[in-house]
């Protein structure tokens, strides 16, 4: 299970093989996610029980931080805080 404080986080670290490192809010990288996924003949056995490409891209925002594209090659996520919070 991912720590709660990562869904206090709005911004992500995306970096995919061969390309500059990019920051993206929470939209973008969801958007990102899906855009991948759409390319897989078929999900990933842990995806394949999820209702939507959606939801699946969702779940892997949400519980994890790479996904394999081909063999050998992932790309990667990871959630970042650009503004220190607010207590």
């Amino acid at each position: 299970m991912s720590n709660p404080l990562i869904h206090a986080c709005d911004d992500y670290l995306v970096m995919e093989p061969g390309k500059k490192e990019r920051f993206l809010n929470s939209d973008e990288t969801l958007q990102w996610l899906e855009k991948l996924l759409e390319k897989f003949e078929e999900l990933p056995q842990d995806l394949k029980n999820e209702t939507s490409i959606k939801a699946a891209a969702k779940r892997l925002l949400d519980t994890s931080c790479d996904l394999e594209i081909k063999p050998g090659f992932k790309v990667q996520w990871f959630a970042i805080r650009l503004d220190p919070p607010a207590f």
